[in-house]
């Protein structure tokens, strides 16, 4: 049995809530990079930061290729 689908307005709504959770992850990753050394291991957070910030805009971008192939009329 195929697994249903999001539609055009479940992607969009996605869509938002992940570009809002990688722009708090970027803000926290900025602010813990003014805060500590870019380097050694005080530096560990802000780069899982930005890995966790890399990960959501990969994973957006996927989704974003998964829109247009569900919904290519749209």
């Amino acid at each position: 049995m195929t697994k249903p689908r999001l539609t055009l307005e479940e992607h969009q709504q996605l869509g938002l809530r992940l570009a809002a959770i990688r722009d708090e992850l970027l803000h926290l990753g900025t602010d813990l990079m003014n805060a500590y050394p870019r380097s050694g291991p005080e530096a560990v957070p802000a780069r899982k930061l930005t890995a966790a910030r890399e990960a959501v805009d990969q994973a957006r971008c996927e989704l974003d290729n998964l829109m247009f192939q569900e919904h290519p009329q749209q």
